[in-house]
C-alpha cells in the first residue's frame, strides 16, 4: 500500500490570516476574549462570558436579545443570545419573520473550551466584522457556556492532552455531577431541562450544533464532525445532514480556511481488538447513535443535529480557529439553505404522524442498532504510528510520530441500521401510579392525556423474562436491560390511566422512551424500577406496565 507523506499546516499562520480578515471594524476592548488577552494561555470564566454577552447586548441592542436558558445548581445563569436583524425577542416574532431558527451551543463538556471561545468570536464577527450577512435569512440562538458550573471548576488536570494550553480548564460534568451529553433522554440536568423548555420547545430550531474537543486517535484532521445518526424514526434529517450538508461544509472550510476536516471516528493500533498498521477501517463508537447524545436526541424531534470535535493535540489558537471556521461555514450554509432544511424537518414530522395514523401495527422501528459501513473507502489523513519501547516499563507500544501520512482504501464504519426492531403502535397506556413516567414525557413536550372513562384496548403486552441491572453506577444510575416477548392481548383499562396517542410529531421520541427493549429508554435509566421490583420482576415473569394498543374503545 502506498503511503504519501505530507507536511502539516501550522495553526499560528492560519489564525493570523483569519483575524486580519475578521476585524473589519474597530473592536471594543471589552470584546477581546480572554485567550487573545493572555496569548492563548487562559480561557474565559463564566464572569468573562457574561461580561461579553452584556456588552454586546448594550452596544448592539438593535440586533441582540438575551434570555436566561437555565440557572445552574451553583447559581450561575446560562445565557441564550438571540441574534437577528431586525431584533427578535419572541418565538412568535421569529415565526412572523419567516426566517429559520438555528441553535449553537458550546462548553457542554466544560474542559473542551474551544467552542465557547469560537462562539464569542463569531458573535463579534457578526456584530462588528465581516459576517453581518449571516443575519440576512436566519435567526441565531447561541449558548456559549452551556455548562457554566463545570467551566468555573478549573484545574490543571482537566485536559492534559490539550497541547499545554489553556493552563486551567473546566470539568466535564456539571454542578450535579452529570455528563450533560449523556442526558438527552433522562433530562436530569437543570441545563438539559432549560434546553428543552427554553430552546427546543419554545423556539423550535431547525438545527442544533454541539461544539466539543476530542482526544484519542492521532488523526490528521483539524476537526471531525458527525450528523444526528439515525435511530428510531424518520431518517430524512440525518440523511440530509450526512449526505448533503456536511460534504458541502467540508469543501467550503477547505476552500476558505485551508483546514482539513472529516467525519468523526478513530482507530486503535495494536493490543486487544486493535488493528495492524496501516489501519483498514475508521470506526465509530458503537453506541453513538443513542439519543442520550444531544445531536441524536434532536433527530427524534424531527430536527437536525451536528457534532463538532476539534483536535485536542493542536495548539489552543488553532483549535479555536477550527471551531470558528467550521461553525461559520455551517452558518453560511444555513443562511442560504435554512428554509429548505426547515421544510425537510416539517415533512419528517408530517410523515411521522401520517405513518402512525395509516399504518400503526404494520411497520417497525429500531430499538437497538448496529454499526455498518458508510460510503466507499476513502483516503485517511493521519499521523504515522510506529512501534516504540516505553523507557520505564520496557513494554512495546504503538505510538504516533510527527509525520502526517495519507492512507488510501480505508473503510469508514460510520453509519447505523436497526439490529432489533419492534412494531409501532397507535399509542401507549400505563397506570395512573406511574406519574413519574408521565411527568418525564411531558417535560420533553410530549402530549400525554388521562383516560376519562374505562376503555377496552387491543394490542400487545410485553412479558418480562429477564431483568438485569448493572453492578456499576453510571451517571447516577445502574442501567437496566430487559428481555422478554410480546403477546397479543385485549385489556380493560381503568379511567385515570395515562395514554399517549402516537399521532403526534414526537412519536419517534415516545417510541424510544417507552419501548421496554429500547437501549436508551426510560427502562434503561431506572424510571420503572420501583414499580417492577415491588411486583417481583427480579424473581419471576411479570407484564411490563406500558401496554401497546392498536385500537381502543370506550367501555360501559
Amino acid at each position: 500500500m502506498k503511503i504519501s507523506f505530507i507536511r502539516p499546516v501550522t495553526g499560528i499562520l492560519i489564525l493570523a490570516a483569519i483575524l486580519l480578515i475578521s476585524c473589519a471594524e474597530n473592536i471594543p476592548e471589552e470584546l477581546l476574549i480572554v485567550p487573545e488577552k493572555t496569548n492563548y494561555e487562559a480561557t474565559s470564566t463564566h464572569a468573562d462570558v457574561m461580561q461579553f454577552v452584556n456588552t454586546i447586548k448594550e452596544m448592539k441592542s438593535s440586533k441582540v436579545h438575551v434570555e436566561i436558558m437555565a440557572v445552574s445548581v451553583e447559581g450561575r445563569e446560562v445565557p441564550l443570545v438571540v441574534l437577528a436583524e431586525p431584533k427578535i425577542t419572541t418565538p412568535g416574532e421569529a415565526v412572523s419573520s419567516g426566517k429559520p431558527v438555528i441553535y449553537v451551543q458550546g462548553n457542554i463538556h466544560a474542559g473542551e473550551v474551544e467552542g465557547k471561545e469560537a462562539l464569542l468570536l463569531i458573535m463579534r464577527d457578526i456584530l462588528y466584522g465581516d459576517k453581518k450577512h449571516l443575519l440576512d435569512d436566519q435567526i441565531l440562538l447561541i449558548s456559549p457556556i452551556y455548562n457554566a458550573d463545570g467551566n468555573d471548576n478549573m484545574s490543571e488536570d482537566s485536559r492534559r492532552s490539550q497541547h499545554g494550553s489553556p493552563k486551567l480548564a473546566g470539568q466535564r460534568s456539571n454542578g450535579q455531577g452529570l455528563d450533560l451529553n449523556r442526558d438527552g433522554i433522562k433530562a436530569e440536568g437543570v441545563e438539559t431541562q432549560g434546553l428543552l423548555k427554553n430552546v427546543l420547545i419554545k423556539w423550535d430550531p431547525v438545527l442544533l450544533v454541539d461544539l466539543h474537543t476530542t482526544n484519542g486517535t492521532m488523526h490528521g484532521y483539524s476537526l471531525t464532525y458527525a450528523p444526528n445518526y439515525p435511530s428510531a424514526g424518520h431518517t430524512a434529517t440525518s440523511e440530509y445532514v450526512m449526505d448533503t450538508m456536511l460534504p458541502y461544509i467540508r469543501e467550503s472550510v477547505k476552500k476558505e480556511y485551508d483546514l482539513d476536516m472529516y467525519l468523526y471516528g478513530g482507530f486503535r493500533i495494536g493490543g486487544r481488538g486493535g488493528q495492524e498498521w496501516p489501519p483498514k477501517t475508521w470506526d465509530l463508537w458503537s453506541i453513538l447513535y443513542q439519543p442520550r447524545f444531544m445531536m441524536n436526541y434532536v433527530g427524534l424531534r424531527n430536527m437536525m443535529g451536528i457534532l463538532s470535535e476539534t483536535f485536542a493535540y493542536d495548539p489552543f489558537d488553532k483549535r479555536i480557529l477550527s471551531a470558528k471556521a467550521f461553525t461559520s461555514e455551517i452558518l453560511e450554509y444555513t443562511n442560504k439553505h435554512g428554509r429548505d432544511m426547515r421544510e425537510t424537518n416539517r415533512r419528517a414530522a408530517e410523515e411521522t404522524v401520517r405513518n402512525v395514523v395509516e399504518n400503526a401495527g404494520t411497520f417497525t422501528m429500531g430499538v437497538k442498532h448496529r454499526l455498518i459501513p458508510y460510503g466507499d473507502p476513502f483516503t485517511l489523513l493521519t499521523y504515522k504510528y510506529t512501534e516504540q519501547t516505553d523507557s520505564t516499563s520496557g513494554r512495546v507500544r504503538w505510538r504516533a510520530t510527527d509525520e502526517l501520512v495519507e492512507i488510501p482504501g480505508v473503510q469508514n464504519m460510520g453509519w447505523f441500521e436497526p439490529d432489533v426492531e419492534r412494531a409501532v403502535p397507535r399509542g401507549y397506556i400505563f397506570p395512573a401510579e406511574l406519574s413519574n413516567i408521565a411527568d418525564k414525557l411531558m417535560m420533553h413536550g410530549i402530549d400525554v392525556k388521562t383516560l376519562e372513562s374505562n376503555v377496552s384496548a387491543e394490542g400487545e403486552e410485553f412479558i418480562i423474562e429477564s431483568f438485569q441491572q448493572s453492578s456499576r453506577e453510571y451517571q447516577g444510575h445502574r442501567l437496566v436491560s430487559m428481555k422478554g416477548s410480546f403477546v397479543s392481548r385485549s385489556l380493560n383499562l381503568p379511567e385515570g390511566s395515562y395514554y399517549v396517542d402516537m399521532a403526534q410529531p414526537l412519536a419517534s421520541l415516545v417510541f424510544y422512551m417507552l419501548e421496554p427493549e429500547s437501549d436508551d429508554g426510560l427502562v434503561v435509566w431506572n424510571y420503572f424500577d420501583e414499580y417492577l421490583k415491588v411486583r417481583g420482576v427480579e424473581n419471576k415473569r411479570i407484564p411490563f406496565p406500558v401496554f401497546k394498543y392498536y385500537s381502543i374503545n370506550q367501555r360501559d
